[in-house]
């Protein structure tokens, strides 16, 4: 986790099987919002390109809608200011411990950033660094890209 990253928050995101449906819990400062989301990519051969669609709920609907069999990831979510750049920087927890991932959001991917240290690689187009591959990976896919990115870092 770069040294200057702030405003930790704790994301549980619930991959609902079968669907492209997301729940979120984020927990930060005390507060705990829930959200029901649903990832669309436009063009699939563009993975670059997402339209998001978020719901905010209340704590009964969440809970409610937890009934949904899914895939679970959770991960701890920081603030990381580059410049004039604002990165949000996941550190995942349990069997992708070790594994983190920075994500920006650019008005236009063909003028590209430089990437700051400590990041190793970019995976933008890499569908396997994903939330949605991530958590219905299985332990062997898990382990394979846990290995990938220590690899790299060296």
């Amino acid at each position: 986790m770069p040294a200057h990253a702030k405003d930790p928050r704790l994301i549980e995101d619930r991959y609902v099987v079968g669907t492209r449906l997301r729940l979120r819990r984020v927990e930060a400062d005390s507060q705990v919002v829930y959200k029901f989301c649903q990832k669309v990519r436009p063009d699939d051969s563009n993975p670059s390109t997402v339209a998001i669609t978020n719901i905010y709920l209340a704590e009964s609907e969440y809970e409610r809608l937890c009934q949904l069999p899914a895939s679970i990831l959770r991960k701890t979510r920081r603030v990381w200011h580059v410049g004039h750049h604002t990165f949000a920087v996941d550190k995942f927890h349990g069997d992708l411990a070790g594994l983190l991932l920075a994500e920006i959001e650019l008005p236009d991917l063909a003028q590209g950033l430089p990437l700051p240290a400590p990041i190793g690689r970019e995976v933008t187009t890499d569908e396997r660094f994903s939330g949605g591959y991530l958590a219905h990976a299985t332990p062997s896919q898990k382990a394979e890209l846990l290995t990938l990115t220590r690899s790299e870092a060296r």
